[in-house]
């Protein structure tokens, strides 16, 4: 029996391990692959040759491109056209898009379309994109080629699409949903996205309406490695990481799946998104789900991919994909409590159970539940006090994250295994009956608030059969209880990093809640072993030996760079400049420009615009250069029924990328932008007083349109800047040490010139 609880031990680490590892392909080198077969090399050569230099909108790499695009598809034999046009989207982001779009014809002339999508467009302006998107790109690319290469006839036209600006406001998607003539006969959109550079790629459904048709539809064209699962679609909708394929389900209500990876999340849209650096198995995994997608849908009846109905869905080792209907979530809450209940019933007249061991249960479930609720909710805070320059990783995960999940994670596990311990004079079953309570609960509420969770019903199944288990026999075998505890290995493991990686290190209470909340459907497995302090003892210790490695890697390297960031700031008003940071922990780069802690929010600048709303934290006053300030004309201004018209023509007098316009606390009720309107909806909870960026090409100019009440008095600020720094002729700025990269997600590198201009 010893040797038999051992080597079940082991197996439930290798099960774990293999819940984790079977989420994605190998990858071997197969550039001489057969044709007809998807190639990660190959898909690699498109993405090396996209991400060379940073590409956004308005910057010189951009057309280069744009224009390797176009030969690709005209290489591949396809007839390739671009779209043209401006546009402002939701966001109040005004940029002008060029979109690259192919169509493969199809036999059925009545059909509905295919369309395979990506955006080809970096973040601006250091990001090389090629994780975010060129992987996307390359794997249609590559995807087609060896479509093509097989000679099959498809049913339906195949639409290829390359977005531009996706990045700024998912305005190229936004321009071919609204103005196409293609886009009225799309029936599903397959989008290829990224938000890291490796990790399993992930299924994700927009639909306005039910997904059980979708799910039905997916299962049948049969992807090898499906990642997916009910949940990470509720809590998608939750978050504001709309995609191009948000703005089809939105303005044109096309319905169709995202795929995209998220781990490494460290290299999102920095220096760092390079060619060398994306995996090759993630590339890989992005090739699973496409070919046999396109094979599938090509000749599916698109028309009839729409539903009312919902399924819970989520993927499973050699099962590949489960699904169900909402239909079925009460029904098997019920049934498991109703099984709970019989189970009780028929411990109690065994004897076996008892009323005050089980009372007793509850103390060490609750006191790890609260334990490892706080270790996982101060950590974060806690590493950014001891650490204050991880407050410059903006988006929250570090280069030694994943360090930082395993240090948790093992944490949480010691707890258990040492309060578990300090119960061990109650039977097995008498502590399991607080765990399976709670699970129950838990699920309820899933079942009545987050439907898309309710599958976590299912792993509590095993752990009412290893609870009558244990009622009937006194020393069951190990390899029953691993059994049965095998499905709550298989669905929680994953969670357990997926959601501080997706949703940043802000989040490793959702993993040791998970370590948790696992661990109580183990107590089956644990409870028999008289060695819970020795696996605590384990425990502590590998937690030991991942908190000295990320310790040891918690420093910048030429490996793992420190953002930083460096502006100029001039108000042409004033004729007073600053050199400006938002880093919080000053780099030797750039504290030779900066140095005052920046304590007072009236600077005189507003916030500029950025994902996270991220202020200056040091400026330093300096000498005034000659950068001239943009030209404003009004060329209207008038009252008409009490409404004010005013138009504004701003000319940039420099080489400028983006400028931002910022209104004092006056109602606007209409705004144009070179002929592009703003949203009533936008107007009525614009942030921070921000009315519009416009992310300028070939130094355009800009024409604004603003209506309001005659009797306020409106105040205009502009913000006009050019990530030209490091390279004005004006300048001395040296280039950053190799051990540091621009910070992402905010203006950097850049001269910001402030003008003000008052409206009476």
């Amino acid at each position: 029996m010893k040797f038999s609880r051992t080597l079940s031990l082991i197996l439930l680490c290798i099960a774990a391990y293999y819940s984790i590892s079977s989420l994605m392909p190998k990858y071997h080198e197969d550039s001489h692959a057969e044709h007809t077969e998807f190639s990660v090399d190959k898909a690699l050569k498109h993405v090396k040759e996209l991400s060379k230099e940073p590409h956004s909108v308005g910057f010189s790499g951009h057309k280069h491109v744009r224009s390797y695009l176009v030969k690709a598809l005209k290489e591949l034999g396809l007839e390739t056209y671009t779209q043209e046009g401006q546009t402002i989207g939701d966001w109040g982001n005004l940029s002008t898009a060029i979109n690259i779009m192919a169509k493969i014809p199809g036999s059925d002339p009545n059909g509905k379309s295919l369309l395979l999508l990506s955006h080809y467009d970096s973040n601006p302006h250091s990001s090389l994109g090629a994780s975010d998107a060129a992987s996307g790109v390359a794997t249609i690319l590559e995807g087609v080629r060896a479509y093509l290469a097989s000679n099959k006839k498809a049913k339906n036209d195949i639409i290829l699409l390359f977005t531009d600006a996706e990045e700024l406001g998912l305005n190229g998607a936004d321009l071919f949903v609204r103005e196409h003539p293609w886009a009225k006969n799309v029936g599903l959109v397959l989008n290829f996205e990224a938000r890291g550079s490796g990790g399993p790629s992930y299924m994700l459904i927009e639909t306005n309406r039910g997904n059980a048709k979708l799910i039905q539809e997916f299962t049948k064209a049969n992807p090898k490695y499906p990642v997916t699962n009910s949940l990470a679609y509720s809590i998608y909708k939750l978050l504001p990481n709309d995609t191009d394929l948000t703005v089809f389900r939105e303005k044109g209500d096309i319905d169709g799946f995202n795929f995209a990876f998220i781990d490494d999340h460290f290299d999102y849209h920095t220096a760092l998104d390079t060619y060398e650096r994306l995996d090759k198995k993630t590339l890989k995994h992005q090739g699973t789900y496409l070919m046999p997608l396109l094979d599938y849908f090509s000749n599916a009846d698109l028309t009839n991919v729409k539903s009312l109905t919902d399924y819970v869905y989520f993927n499973f080792p050699l099962y590949d994909m489960v699904s169900y209907p909402f239909d079925w979530i009460w029904p098997l809450f019920l049934g498991g409590v109703f099984i709970f209940f019989i189970v009780l019933t028929i411990g109690f007249k065994k004897s076996t159970l008892n009323a005050l061991e089980i009372a007793k249960g509850f103390l060490p479930m609750l006191i790890t539940l609260l334990v490892n609720g706080a270790i996982g909710y101060f950590t974060w805070s806690a590493l950014q006090w001891w650490y204050p320059w991880y407050r410059d990783i903006l988006h929250g995960f570090t280069y030694n994250g994943h360090d930082y999940i395993w240090v948790v994670a093992l944490l949480a596990l010691t707890v258990c295994f040492f309060v578990y311990n300090r119960f061990k004079f109650l039977k097995t079953q008498n502590l399991l009956i607080a765990p399976i309570a709670l699970w129950l609960v838990l699920c309820g509420l899933a079942a009545y608030y987050l439907k898309g969770a309710s599958f976590f019903i299912l792993p509590v199944f095993g752990a009412i059969a290893s609870l009558y288990v244990l009622i009937n026999q006194e020393k069951p075998s190990p390899y029953i209880l691993l059994f049965l505890a095998l499905p709550a290995v298989f669905l929680y493991v994953p969670f357990i990093k997926m959601f501080p990686v997706g949703l940043g290190l802000k989040m490793l209470v959702a993993a040791t809640v998970f370590v948790t909340l696992l661990y109580f459907l183990l107590v089956p497995l644990f409870g028999n072993s008289g060695h819970k302090m020795r696996f605590a003892v384990l425990s502590v210790t590998l937690f030991l030996v991942f908190s000295i490695k990320a310790h040891l890697n918690s420093s910048y390297s030429p490996e793992h760079p420190k953002p930083s960031s460096l502006l100029y700031v001039l108000n042409s008003d004033t004729q007073q400049a600053q050199w400006a940071t938002y880093d919080n922990v000053l780099t030797h780069w750039n504290s030779q420009f900066v140095k005052d802690k920046n304590d007072s929010p009236e600077t005189g600048l507003k916030t500029i615009s950025s994902k996270y709303n991220t202020s200056f934290t040091y400026v330093t006053p300096t000498e005034v250069k000659a950068i001239p300030a943009p030209e404003i004309l009004i060329t209207q201004d008038s009252i008409i029924e009490n409404t004010k018209h005013v138009t504004l023509c701003i000319y940039p007098n420099r080489n400028v990328n983006r400028l931002e316009l910022f209104t004092n606390d006056v109602k606007i009720t209409r705004a144009i932008v070179n002929d592009e309107e703003l949203a009533e909806a936008y107007l009525a909870q614009r942030n921070g007083g921000r009315l519009f960026t416009h992310h300028i090409t070939d130094n355009a100019y800009t024409e604004v349109k603003i209506e309001y009440n005659a009797s306020s008095k409106l105040e205009v600020t502009l913000y006009e800047a050019s990530n030209d720094l490091l390279e004005h002729e004006l300048f001395t700025v040296p280039d950053r040490p190799i051990d540091e990269i621009p910070m992402p997600f905010v203006l950097n590198d850049a001269i910001l010139v402030v003008k003000k201009l008052q409206i009476e």
